[in-house]
Formats: C-alpha cells, sequence, structure tokens
C-alpha cells in the first residue's frame, strides 16, 4: 500500500472534466484560462430587462444529449446534466473503467450550492396557473441537490460511497475535500468529486442583487468582473461544472495511470460571524489555509500558487488578501495568485470543483492563469495577483480556496507528484 508518513494512503488525481463559460471540455477550459479568454455576456436564459444585473458567464455550445439520452436529459436538472456530462468526461480522461469487480469502490461526492433551482421556478408557475395536478412527478428528484451525486453514480455505475455538500460557494471544494479524505483513509479506491451549479435564473438574480452582492455593469460585461480591482463592484454568476477523479495511488500506478498531481491537504473553517460577509480581516479563511498545510505537512515557503476565491466582490477580495497575508506570512508577497473567476465568472457551489481544476493543471503545466480586468488595483489588494496575462512559472504546489455564505472556509491542497 501506497501511503504517507501519516501512515494514510497517496491520493491522486488522474481525471478531470469541465463544462464552463470558457469551454467545455478540459483542453478547451484550459486554454481559455491560459489565454485569459472572457465568458462574461449579456444572458440569453431569460428575458433578464427587469432585473438590475443582466450579464452571466453563461455555458455556451453544450449539448446534454452528447452525453445523455433525451430521456433522461429531461429528468435533470441543467446543474445536474452539467455534473453527468463533466463526469463522464473525467472518468473517461482517467481511462477508469467501473464494472463489477470494482464499483463498490468507487464513490462520488459532488457538491453543489442551490440545486435545482429552474425546476422549482418553472414548477411553481405551473402550480399557480394550472394547478397542483399539472405538477411533474419529477419536480422533487430533478430539484434535490444530492441529486447531482446520485445520478452521476447511475450513469457511471459507482455503488462506493455518495453524498452532496451543500455549503454554498464553498460546496465544490468540500467535495474534493470530503472524497480525498475518503480515499485516504481507505474508504474508496476512488472518488469522482467536485462542484456543479446552474443557477442563471430569473428568481436567482432577483434575489443576489436584492442583497446587492451582483455587478451591475452590463453596458460592460466583458469588464464586469474585476477581483482586487478597486473598481469591483459585484461579483458575476456564472455556470457550470468541475469534476476530478481522485484515485489512492497504489491502484493508479497498477493500471498505468496518468498522474495530473497528488492532493496532500484539506483545511475547513467557519467564521461563525455572518450570514453573508466575511469576518474582518479574514480570521477563519487564514485559520482554513492553515489547517490545509499542517495537513498537507509543509510550510509557507513551499507554495507556488494560491488560486485565490477572488469574488469581485468589495468584502471578499480585501478580506482573502489578508487571510492569505496572516497564514502565509512574507510568503504571501511571492506567492503567484489568480482569480480564475475573473473569466469564468462565480459558479457559486460549482466553483472549487473548476476552480480545483484549474489548480491541478497549473501544477501540471507549470503555468498560473490571469486575473483579468486588474487595471487599477486596490491598495487593500497589494499581492502578485498574475494580472491580465498567464505566466509560466515553477507550480509545486498550489493551494485553492473557496468561501461561503454562512461564513464556510475551505482550502485544498495539491502537489506534483514524485514517487
Amino acid at each position: 500500500m501506497a501511503s504517507s508518513d501519516s501512515g494514510f494512503r497517496r491520493v491522486v488525481v488522474t481525471g478531470m472534466g469541465a463544462i464552463t463559460p470558457i469551454g467545455n471540455s478540459l483542453a478547451e477550459y484550459w486554454e481559455g484560462l491560459t489565454t485569459g479568454r472572457n465568458g462574461i455576456g449579456r444572458i440569453t436564459l431569460f428575458d433578464p430587462s427587469r432585473h438590475a444585473c443582466q450579464i452571466a458567464g453563461e455555458v455556451k455550445g453544450y449539448d446534454p444529449h452528447d452525453y445523455l439520452d433525451r430521456k433522461d436529459a429531461k429528468r435533470m436538472d441543467r446543474f445536474a446534466q452539467f455534473a453527468v456530462s463533466a463526469s463522464k468526461q473525467a472518468i473517461a480522461d482517467a481511462g477508469f473503467v467501473i464494472n463489477d469487480l470494482n464499483a463498490e469502490q468507487v464513490g462520488v461526492v459532488i457538491g453543489t450550492g442551490i440545486g435545482g433551482l429552474k425546476v422549482m421556478e418553472d414548477q411553481q408557475e405551473i402550480y399557480l396557473s394550472k394547478g397542483p395536478d399539472r405538477c411533474s412527478p419529477f419536480m422533487v428528484p430533478m430539484m434535490i441537490a444530492n441529486m447531482a451525486a446520485g445520478l452521476t453514480a447511475i450513469h457511471l455505475g459507482a455503488k462506493g460511497p455518495n453524498s452532496c455538500s451543500v455549503t454554498a460557494c464553498a460546496a465544490g471544494s468540500n467535495a474534493i475535500g470530503d472524497a480525498f479524505r475518503l480515499v485516504q483513509r481507505g474508504y474508496a479506491q476512488a472518488m469522482i468529486c467536485g462542484g456543479t451549479e446552474a443557477a442563471v435564473t430569473p428568481l436567482s438574480f432577483a434575489g443576489f442583487a436584492a442583497a446587492r452582492a451582483l455587478s451591475t455593469r452590463n453596458d460592460d460585461p466583458t469588464h464586469a468582473c474585476r477581483p482586487f480591482d478597486r473598481d469591483r463592484d459585484g461579483f458575476v454568476m456564472g455556470e457550470g461544472a468541475g469534476i476530478l477523479v481522485l484515485e489512492e495511488l497504489e491502484h493508479a500506478l497498477s493500471r498505468g495511470a496518468k498522474i495530473y498531481a497528488e492532493i496532500i491537504g484539506y483545511g475547513m473553517t467557519c467564521d461563525a460571524y455572518h450570514m453573508t460577509a466575511p469576518v474582518p480581516g479574514g480570521e477563519g479563511a487564514a485559520r482554513a489555509i492553515q489547517l490545509a498545510l499542517k495537513d498537507a505537512g509543509i510550510t509557507p515557503d513551499q507554495v507556488s500558487y494560491i488560486n485565490a476565491h477572488g469574488t469581485s466582490t468589495p468584502a471578499n477580495d480585501s478580506t482573502e488578501t489578508a487571510a492569505i497575508k496572516t497564514a502565509l506570512g512574507d510568503r504571501a508577497y511571492d506567492v503567484a495568485i489568480s482569480s480564475t473567476k475573473s473569466m469564468t465568472g462565480h459558479l457559486l457551489g460549482g466553483s472549487g470543483g473548476i476552480e480545483g481544476v484549474a489548480a491541478v493543471m497549473a501544477v501540471q503545466h507549470d503555468r498560473v492563469p490571469p486575473t483579468i480586468n486588474l487595471v487599477n488595483p486596490d491598495p487593500a489588494c497589494d499581492l502578485d495577483y498574475v494580472a491580465n496575462q498567464s505566466r509560466s512559472h515553477s507550480v509545486e504546489v498550489a493551494l485553492s480556496n473557496s468561501f461561503g455564505f454562512g461564513g464556510h472556509n475551505v482550502t485544498l491542497v495539491f502537489r506534483k507528484y514524485r514517487s
């Protein structure tokens, strides 16, 4: 058994899949990240003219029937379609065959912040206009958040541990961390994990706009999401899914799998402070980073890159900057940091999935994606955010941060695989 010094099993990333506003495959997504492609534009999924925010990072050119037959696709909300599609990509990328011999050792953990909101909105309209007898018998299974994980298991035949994290914008990272623990502690040989979201809907936008969380730069959507910039005015919603296959190292080696990176640390904390606002100074986020480093057995000096939560909201970006300084000390000024949300928008519960993928690809390719639209840096955000252009950079260790409403803080640690 391949084990770390702690006696736990080593866990590696052997496959990934992505459905995003800047590309609907791993290769397209990475090419979009490294070229600074902007996926944000005027909303087309509904008429946004009555809304304060009329822009989003929508998934374009996606056809669920490339992955699902018409009957199955019709019985899934878009968030579940994204999850199953990206999971099929990831398993194929890993070259992992699930069969009767190993099905009970392959599990699924997929997080989402909201779940099937579009179905809920549509069925409420049917209920009000046509009565309760006209509601779909599939409404509840299409709506509930766990169905992304459940349907992925059904379509792939994965009979091992199965769960769904619903920790707002930290959900995808919690899912990856929880899956890491399951493989590390011997409860599964492999886990399919990540995050998914499809909340570009009228009610979602009404709610977030009422909370004054969204950018209203409707006349300039390509520059609306500007993390760490002093002119940021709120986040821009995105949609999609990012999925990783985590596998026990010895098992991966035995089948000759390619290995993208090793996952070595997972830290999570709670601010216990406010429903939506981060605690001033980022104390909770700093502890998550510190706990992840301790779990990984590494020091701040070993960190090469951080995929920041970086939402482009006034509160998050300065708070996250402070948290990174607290956790890393002087090393914070030497670490490359970027917010890929500047290109994709904020996928809520799906963000940890696609950003985990981005962090792993940075480790694999020694290239850091940029923070685009960073033109006028906020004086309170004075670290190296890899402004506007990707950078060739040796990435031995990458962190991925995710923070959610309710005070949820998660940090994941990925490292170059070395035997």
